[in-house]
């Protein structure tokens, strides 16, 4: 039962990421962009820890660490850019 309610929520959030997606693509800035990547990244994460409980491999957490760590480098990068034209 726990495990089936962890499969759920790993669709739900994954449907969510398809229309976050979609909001990244009709989205009329850079910003809006930049903050679907973060969101995408976000549920990602979460997605990976998920499955790491329903298949009881706790190294997925670890992988999903250095995702989110990533994710954030990633999003903070862009953001800088695109306030002042370089990332340096």
């Amino acid at each position: 039962m726990f495990a089936a309610t962890l499969v759920f929520a790993s669709i739900v959030l994954a449907i969510l990421m398809a229309v976050a997606f979609i909001r990244g693509i009709v989205g009329p800035t850079s910003l809006d962009r930049n903050v679907v990547i973060n969101v995408i990244g976000t549920k990602t994460v979460v997605i990976m820890v998920l499955m790491s409980f329903i298949y009881e491999e706790y190294y997925f957490i670890d992988v999903a660490m250095v995702y989110a760590l990533i994710s954030f480098i990633a999003t903070i990068s862009i953001a800088k850019y695109l306030e002042r034209g370089s990332i340096s």
